[in-house]
C-alpha cells in the first residue's frame, strides 16, 4: 500500500495551484518563524483556493492555544502539527477544544527518541531531523531499531525528502511522507518537482 503524501510549506497561491493539481492527501501552512512562514489571513486565502479533497495543517511552534483554535473553528486548517515543546496536556486540551486531529513533530536522534513519544496524546507522530524543514534526513534505521523496540505509532516521515529517495522512503512502512524543500527550487514551491515525488509515490 502506498503511504499517504503531505506537501509541507504552502505560502502563493501558485502552491496551491500545483497541489490541486497532484493532488496530496495534506499540505502544511507554516505559522512558525521561517521563510516559509505565512499570516493567518494568507492561509485563510489559500485554503479558499484549495481543492476539498485535500486537508490543510497548521504547522505550530508553542503557539498560544487561541490562535489555533481562531484557525481551526473558522475552517483555515483542518488538522494541527506540533512542532515545539508543547507537553501532553497541552495537547489533550487543543483537542478537546477543536475536535482536530493531531501531528506531534519529533527531532530524531536515536531509537530512544522516538521510544520517548510512544504514548503522547496525539494522532500522529512526525519523525523529522532538527527543527525541521532543514532538508536533512535522519537515519531512517533509527525507526527500524525503535519498532524493534516495540513502537507502533501512525508516522509521517519527514526530513529530506525528494523525488529521488521517495521509494526508498515507502520503504520504511510510514503512513505518511511528508516533503517540503524536497520539491522547492531557489526556495519556492516546484510543479515539476512535486509532479514526480507524487509519481513515484505511485499517485499519478
Amino acid at each position: 500500500m502506498n503511504p499517504l503524501v503531505k506537501i509541507c510549506g504552502l505560502r502563493r497561491p501558485a502552491d496551491i495551484l500545483y497541489v490541486n493539481e497532484a493532488m496530496p492527501d495534506f499540505i502544511g501552512y507554516v505559522f512558525a518563524g521561517s521563510r516559509r512562514r505565512v499570516s493567518r489571513e494568507e492561509a485563510a486565502e489559500l485554503t479558499e483556493l484549495l481543492d476539498e479533497g485535500i486537508v490543510p495543517v497548521g504547522v505550530f511552534v508553542n503557539e498560544e492555544m487561541k490562535v489555533i483554535q481562531e484557525l481551526a473553528w473558522d475552517g483555515t486548517i483542518r488538522m494541527i502539527q506540533l512542532h515545539g515543546q508543547e507537553p501532553p496536556e497541552y495537547a489533550r486540551t487543543l483537542h478537546r477544544l477543536t475536535g482536530l486531529p493531531i501531528i506531534k513533530a519529533i527531532s530524531v536522534t536515536d531509537a530512544a527518541s522516538i521510544l520517548r513519544y510512544q504514548d503522547y496524546p496525539s494522532d500522529y507522530l512526525l519523525l523529522d531531523k532538527g527543527a525541521g524543514g532543514t532538508g536533512k534526513r535522519f537515519s531512517w534505521e533509527v525507526l527500524e531499531q525503535a519498532k524493534a523496540l516495540g513502537f507502533s505509532r501512525k508516522i509521517f516521515l519527514a526530513g529530506g525528502l525528494c523525488p529521488e529517495n521517495v521509494r526508498e522512503a515507502a520503504e520504511m512502512a510510514p503512513w505518511c511522507l511528508d516533503v517540503s524543500s524536497g520539491v522547492e527550487t531557489d526556495g519556492f514551491k516546484d510543479r515539476e518537482k512535486i509532479r514526480r515525488f507524487m509519481k513515484e509515490c505511485g499517485r499519478s
